[in-house]
């Protein structure tokens, strides 16, 4: 099986070996999923509801980049 890295352009990622997700063979790990706007890193505004919708929609992208989808979490 083929392990492959899925980048965020995290600094993390080349100072720590970080990897927002990892996809080995038919599974998609993913690890640190945060409220942070991709790119800029900042939080999101608007407390813990919109932290969390920031999360998940994090959590959908990184799948996404991995071949998968929210539908395939078990």
């Amino acid at each position: 099986m083929t392990r492959r890295l899925v980048s965020s352009g995290s600094r993390f990622e080349e100072q720590i070996g970080y990897s927002r997700a990892v996809v080995d063979g038919d599974w998609v790990f993913v690890a640190g999923m945060t409220g942070l706007k991709p790119g800029t890193q900042e939080i999101v505004e608007g407390g813990i509801t919109a932290q969390t919708r920031q999360t998940m929609e994090n959590i959908r992208t990184a799948f996404a980049a991995g071949g998968a989808s929210m539908l395939n979490i078990t």
